[in-house]
C-alpha cells in the first residue's frame, strides 16, 4: 500500500505489516483512504481526533443551513381596504421572521375574466413592501388562482429589533423626570413653600 505520514508526507509503497508497524510506534492509527486506488492508500493519523473534527464540521454545517418556511396567505381580489391591511401586517410578520411567503388571489365566477385586478393587488402588496419583501416568482394565473412568491429582503426583521431598542431606552427615560434626577419628595416642597411664606 501507499502510505501516508500524520503531516501529509509521502512515505512510499510499504506492506500491510510495515505500515500497521509504523503506526504503533507513533502511537497512531493506521486508516485506509483510498481503497479502489492501486496501490490502496492508507494514512497515518488519529483516528479518533479525525472523527470528531468531522463531526464538529457536521454540525457547522447544519448551523449555517437556514430551514426555509414558506407561508401562505389568501386574498380576494374584491376585499376590503380593512382587511387588505390586516392581511398585509400577517405577510410583514412572515417576512420580518425571514420566512417566505406564497400570496395567492382566488378567483370565483366572473372574477376569472378580470384577472388584471388580481395581479394588480398583488403588485401594491409587493410595492408597499418592497422594504422588507422582494418578488421572487412573478404573479402567476394557475387556474381560478393567482399566486405570488414574496421572499425576505436584508432588511426584514432589522426594523423590529431598532424598535425593541427604541422602546428599552423610553422606558429607562420614564423612570427619571427627564434630566435623570429624581422628582422633589413631598418633605422637599413643603420645605420650599414654608421659606416662601416667610419671605412674604
Amino acid at each position: 500500500m501507499r502510505l501516508i505520514d500524520d503531516d501529509g508526507g509521502q512515505l512510499g509503497i510499504k506492506t500491510t505489516d510495515e505500515a500497521r508497524e509504523y503506526a504503533y510506534g507513533k502511537n497512531l492509527d493506521l486508516v485506509e483512504v483510498a481503497a479502489q486506488a492501486d496501490p490502496p492508500v492508507a494514512r497515518i493519523m488519529d483516528y479518533g481526533k479525525y472523527k470528531y473534527e468531522q463531526e464538529q464540521k457536521k454540525k457547522q454545517a447544519r448551523k449555517h443551513q437556514s430551514q426555509i418556511q414558506i407561508k401562505e396567505i389568501k386574498f380576494r381580489p374584491k376585499i376590503g381596504e380593512h382587511d387588505y391591511n390586516t392581511k398585509k401586517g400577517h405577510v410583514e410578520r412572515f417576512l420580518n421572521q425571514r420566512a417566505k411567503v406564497k400570496v395567492t388571489i382566488m378567483f370565483r365566477g366572473r372574477e376569472t375574466t378580470h384577472p388584471e385586478r388580481g395581479r394588480d393587488l398583488l403588485l401594491r402588496l409587493a410595492q408597499e413592501l418592497k422594504e422588507i419583501g422582494q418578488i421572487e416568482s412573478q404573479p402567476l394565473l394557475d387556474g381560478r388562482n393567482m399566486v405570488m412568491l414574496l421572499g425576505p429582503t436584508k432588511n426584514a426583521g432589522v426594523q423590529r429589533d431598532a424598535e425593541d431598542e427604541n422602546t428599552e431606552r423610553s422606558e429607562e427615560a420614564v423612570q427619571g423626570d427627564g434630566n435623570g434626577q429624581d422628582p422633589p419628595s413631598a418633605d422637599d416642597a413643603q420645605s420650599h413653600s414654608g421659606e416662601e411664606v416667610a419671605q412674604a
